[in-house]
């Protein structure tokens, strides 16, 4: 494999070499370095998947026409890149628009952090090599570099009028990266020294012999064999990705319907169990309260005797109490009587002669005294008058 050097301006040199191919009048210079990168980019974008579809799996870092890819889109890159004037020295870098996509496109955030997360990396080129390569892993760079173009406002701060990525044919090359979308690419961007890269393009690798040529035609009938045959893995891996979708939906419901069933089993076997315990409690329930009331009716009896005694006893106090007062007041009717009767007697002992001699007149009245007991006591009075 043969190697040109690298001159100091990359574009320049691609396209003195592409002057003796492109037989053009003499043109814009800027014109003539977007064609010849464009050109360089539909090489470089058929020669990688003719390439990768022959090597048959996972595409890795070493391999040649994915390096030359990014050396070539790199160049794409850098063309019409304005210089910034920076405090130490004039910077031209990729990175800044590149930067700038996740602002456009939520979906590249993800790479953007990743970038700025991989150790190692010191210079924006090297940011932006990393960028370019978790793009490519993640079948989104044409996806990205889509929506950067179309941003003419945003890139007219990074590039000049001129550039590629400002005219028709960074347009045409955004959409040749669709293509790649069908290669799988496994890259180690971390630990890889991505600041001191030199991108050097190789076209040893872009040139066609009539060998080549019928080489290339059997090669591509194959390719095409193999693109059929993956189109046909793929539409085939969809529809058993439906089928197990669709069994996992059923699985889930009968596991659904499963659980559901044993638990109104196991539900079923409680419910004798459960009235069992339930008549249970409230039997003892029943007892503890008959016991209860029974101890309560004990009490109220014992208290019913007590109150019964005293009031027996009461009913003696009174009895006697009233037999002590019927006879005190008999017995003061009687000591009133003996009195009144002693006081009568007492004048007619000196009298008497005279009493015999006069006449006589006697009344009697009953006199009404209370006594101690509720019914009236009439005393008798006798009362002798002459």
């Amino acid at each position: 494999m043969t190697q040109f050097g690298a001159p100091r301006n990359p574009v320049n040199w691609v396209s003195h070499i592409t002057a003796a191919v492109v037989s053009q009048p003499a043109r814009d210079p800027a014109v003539v370095e977007r064609t010849n990168l464009l050109n360089m980019a539909k090489l470089s974008i058929k020669g990688l998947i003719e390439s990768a579809l022959s090597y048959g799996r996972t595409l890795d870092t070493d391999y040649p026409p994915l390096q030359q890819f990014f050396v070539v889109m790199e160049h794409c890159l850098k063309h019409g890149l304005k210089v910034r004037k920076s405090f130490l020295s004039f910077n031209r870098t990729i990175w800044g628009p590149l930067e700038m996509v996740e602002k456009i496109c939520p979906e590249a955030e993800e790479v953007a952090a990743s970038v700025r997360d991989l150790p190692g990396l010191r210079t924006p080129l090297g940011r932006a090599r990393a960028w370019l390569r978790l793009s490519m892993m993640q079948k989104k760079l044409a996806d990205y570099l889509r929506c950067l173009i179309m941003r003419r406002d945003i890139l007219s701060d990074f590039y000049e009028s001129h550039a590629v990525m400002m005219e028709e044919e960074g347009t045409v090359i955004v959409g040749l990266l669709v293509g790649l979308n069908v290669i799988d690419a496994n890259l180690c961007v971390k630990g890889e020294d991505l600041d001191s890269q030199v991108g050097v393009i190789d076209f040893s690798i872009y040139l066609k012999s009539e060998e080549d040529d019928h080489t290339r035609e059997g090669r591509n009938v194959h390719i095409t064999a193999i693109l059929d045959q993956k189109n046909y893995v793929e539409e085939l891996n969809r529809q058993l990705n439906g089928t197990v979708s669709s069994l996992h939906v059923r699985i889930d419901t009968l596991e659904k319907s499963n659980a559901k069933l044993i638990e109104e089993e196991a539900d079923s076997d409680l419910v004798p169990v459960r009235v069992q315990r339930e008549i249970e409690f409230a039997v003892n329930l029943l007892e503890k309260d008959i016991h209860d009331k029974q101890d309560t009716l004990i009490g109220l009896k014992e208290q019913l005797k007590e109150v019964k005694a005293i009031n027996y006893e009461i009913y003696q106090k009174k009895q006697n109490l009233e037999e002590v007062g019927k006879e005190r007041d008999v017995k003061e009717i009687q000591d009133g009587k003996s009195s009144q009767s002693a006081a009568a007697m007492k004048p007619q002992v000196p009298r008497d002669k005279d009493i015999l001699t006069k006449p006589r007149k006697l009344e009697i009245s009953y006199m009404n005294e209370s006594a101690v007991e509720s019914a009236p006591q009439y005393k008798l009075i006798k009362d002798i008058s002459f």
